[in-house]
């Protein structure tokens, strides 16, 4: 059986050939390389990675950003190696965390200790960095979801992208919440090195998509690994922080909603009386 299937949807009608031959140099294993050309934008990313999935002949995906290198050789036999070794591991990534609220956010809005990274990340304004945390002293730690940029899947036939979600933000997310609602471990290791060229950014349309993923899967929610735990404080925060977010794109009726799970969770605070003053303030405009 073929060992691996590398899935990119590219932002190009090809692959560039400095990514092609790096990957060519350093998987180190048996693979297939599946492009899905959405230069037109004619697809979601969840579609796209959907239609990589359909086409896919790999025993394990591996799904990449198309502006990103490798620095460790033979990485597509670590992470046959791993999933081999612990046949409930679901997902492998290269950044996430060990908590998910139940309040819309970002896998990234969680406190430094539950944050597992190792990746090499280039930002807009300064010098790209490094970036290595909460590993301790072992290779890989268990967390509920992983960041987008690199994402290997054992393969389930039973698992997609969700083609309710659309745009190109939370298939991380997504995938995450997928694979952790039939049971399966999702990891971050340290045993592959990726350099990552581009910064997300957030925007309304993240806004939304948040806000929807956070809905769909709100049975689901919260998540946390078995050594971590979810405070209300910081079910506060997040919610707190989404709700300024979306008054900045003057998305009234989003920051409505979450203000509602937010006056349940914390029913006495000032917090809510500047909120409709905000929200007033706002309507003028």
């Amino acid at each position: 059986m073929l060992n691996l299937s590398v899935i990119i949807c590219s932002r190009n009608q090809g692959l560039s050939d400095r990514l092609f031959k790096n990957i060519e140099n350093t998987i180190g294993c048996k693979y297939e390389l599946i492009i899905i050309n959405n230069s037109q934008k004619n697809y979601s990313i969840f579609e796209a990675y959907n239609q990589g999935i359909e086409k896919s002949r790999g025993k394990y995906l591996c799904f990449i950003h198309d502006d990103v290198l490798f620095h460790t050789n033979g990485w597509g036999y670590i992470l046959h190696r791993i999933f081999d070794e612990d046949s409930q591991i679901g997902l492998i990534g290269i950044a996430g965390t060990k908590l998910k609220t139940k309040m819309p956010s970002g896998w990234w809005d969680c406190t430094e200790d539950q944050k597992v990274i190792n990746i090499i990340q280039h930002f807009p304004h300064k010098k790209k960095e490094k970036l290595l945390q909460g590993f301790d002293d072992s290779s890989s730690k268990e967390v509920v979801v992983i960041d987008g940029v690199f994402m290997a899947a054992r393969k389930d036939n039973d698992i997609h992208f969700s083609e309710n979600l659309n745009g190109f933000h939370n298939y991380d997310l997504n995938i995450s919440f997928e694979y952790k609602k039939v049971g399966y471990k999702i990891i971050v290791t340290n045993e592959l090195l990726v350099e990552h060229f581009s910064f997300g950014t957030l925007n309304e349309a993240w806004i939304k998509s948040t806000h929807k993923i956070h809905t769909l899967y709100q049975t689901l929610l919260p998540l946390k690994d078995p050594k971590s735990e979810i405070s209300k404080e910081t079910e506060i925060k997040n919610g707190k922080r989404f709700i300024c977010e979306s008054l900045k794109y003057q998305n009234r009726s989003i920051a409505f909603a979450v203000w509602i799970k937010l006056l349940y969770l914390n029913p006495v605070s000032g917090y809510h009386i500047g909120f409709w003053k905000t929200l007033i303030k706002n309507f003028k405009i």
